[in-house]
């Protein structure tokens, strides 16, 4: 008998079906599959999955409406990251001169992934990296974005409201270590892996682990050992506390789990809402291989109306393993002590002008 513990959860008011935010106009209903249940009845979400794959979040330009990709263009992009991968990995030029000052810009047509985590000075190779070989697959159908809106896009704002901002607004990003980023300093993952919504980070270790009780879902994120916990059929929080990852309970509504997520911190704001985000989540094993995930935003102070997007998991080939990365980080104390330099540096030359 195989018992799973995992935390998700729940949206009451919101029975916003996929098609509130565009997805029904692009796909049918998944093949009817039951999914296992565990001992203590619950659908079996499967344990270990991956999210990562070469469709990005926002449709790419030239597409507009078209949301499915024709098979020869699938061929192409996937043909094209093997290629990158094949370019990237090849081996380093032990005679090649140090770079320049500055860094090395990387060669034209380097897979922006890759270029981004070299760095100009160098960083990883290739063979770190995960970003993906396939383009995402929702219900066989192969997709040019996340987003399920009409054209791929996040939605216009509503009139007079401003973008998105910098969680510190205003400062120095050297200032002081809470003004640099919390994935490069090892306290949540970079770009959004935890969510909620869950979306890969374009680099490597896009990996997850559920794990189901009677009474919380917990989802391990590899990226960076972070933990949600989903508290089932129970009420949201009203101390008005923003714990990180936000406040998620859940229900299961048949064989989907459907998580409403609120008291998002700011820190963690998506495409600039926080205060007033409810992010609706809805997991579905649709097959021994495929966990389907679509989310919805809702915050009627932002946009006139809910939007949102769809993707499967994928099984993950192996366990998932601890990142350790820690605040620790010695390129934090570097950082900061190269911009105190700067610093003193500049002081001084003011302090030799007449």
């Amino acid at each position: 008998m195989r018992i799973k513990f995992l935390a998700m959860g729940a949206v009451a008011a919101l029975a916003l079906g996929v098609g509130a935010f565009g997805v029904s106009a692009i796909a049918a209903e998944p093949a009817a599959y039951k999914a296992p249940r565990l001992a203590f009845g619950q659908p079996d979400l499967g344990s270990n999955w991956s999210n990562v794959s070469l469709t990005p979040e926002t449709r790419r330009g030239g597409m507009g409406t078209r949301a499915i990709l024709t098979e020869e263009e699938v061929k192409a992009i996937e043909s094209g990251a093997v290629k990158a991968l094949d370019d990237a990995n090849q081996p380093t030029d032990p005679n090649a001169p140090a770079p320049t000052a500055g860094g090395d810009k990387p060669a034209p047509g380097t897979r922006p992934e890759f270029a981004a985590a070299g760095g100009a000075v160098g960083g990883y190779n290739a063979f770190w990296l995960d970003a993906g070989s396939r383009v995402m697959r929702v219900n066989g159908q192969p997709r040019s974005s996340i987003l399920t809106t009409p054209n791929g896009q996040v939605p216009p704002y509503l009139p007079g409201v401003k973008g998105p901002e910098p969680w510190w607004k205003a400062g120095d990003h050297y200032e002081n270590p809470e003004n640099r980023s919390y994935g490069e300093r090892c306290i949540m993952g970079f770009g959004r892996n935890a969510g909620p919504p869950m979306l890969a980070n374009g680099f490597y270790n896009n990996d997850y682990m559920i794990v189901q009780s009677p009474s919380v879902i917990s989802i391990l994120v590899e990226m960076v050992h972070d933990v949600r916990m989903i508290r089932l059929n129970a009420k949201h929080r009203s101390d008005g506390l923003r714990p990180w990852m936000g406040d998620s309970i859940g229900h299961f509504e048949g064989d989907t789990l459907v998580v409403e997520t609120t008291n998002i911190p700011e820190t963690q704001a998506y495409y600039g809402s926080w205060k007033n985000l409810t992010v609706v989540e809805r997991f579905t094993r649709v097959g021994p291989q495929r966990l389907h995930y679509t989310y919805s935003i809702v915050d009627p102070t932002m946009w006139a109306q809910p939007w949102g997007g769809e993707y499967e998991f994928s099984p993950l080939q192996g366990e998932v393993y601890e990142y350790a990365c820690h605040e620790g980080n010695y390129a934090l104390s570097h950082i900061l002590a190269g911009a105190r330099a700067e610093e003193a540096a500049k002081a001084a030359k003011v302090a030799q002008k007449p």
